[in-house]
């Protein structure tokens, strides 16, 4: 049997930016999607804590080092500048790598800046 389980997660991050005028997705700061093992054009789902809004979409690297995080696209209708959201990635994983299995996991402060980092997973 195989699972799909959390294998990374970017949590309380704060919108930089929101671009109607775009094709769709969220630019990240590609040093934030290393950090949290998600990759450039990778599917995630994104839950906006202040709206309550959800979206799956895929990441769209962004500037390193800029902690801009850009909603792009009809999906601006979903989240507006300052909105805290939480972004995560799933994988197939085997029955066995599912039991041992540590997320890679960041928790960022209010100028999207990490605070916590955990987990690692093995792929």
């Amino acid at each position: 049997m195989q699972r799909i389980m959390l294998s990374g997660k970017i949590h309380t991050a704060r919108l930089t930016a929101c671009d109607m005028d775009y094709e769709g997705s969220l630019e990240i700061d590609s040093e934030l999607l290393e950090e949290a093992g998600i990759l450039p054009y990778e599917k995630i789902l994104v839950v906006n804590r202040t709206c309550g809004s959800r979206l799956e979409t895929y990441a769209i690297p962004g500037k390193a080092g800029s902690r801009r995080f850009c909603l792009n696209g009809p999906a601006v209708h979903l989240g507006s500048v300052g909105d805290v959201v939480t972004i995560m990635a799933f994988g197939v994983f085997s029955e066995e790598e599912a039991k041992t299995l540590s997320p890679r996991v960041i928790v960022l402060d209010e100028k999207n800046e990490i605070i916590m980092q955990k987990g690692g997973v093995r792929r």
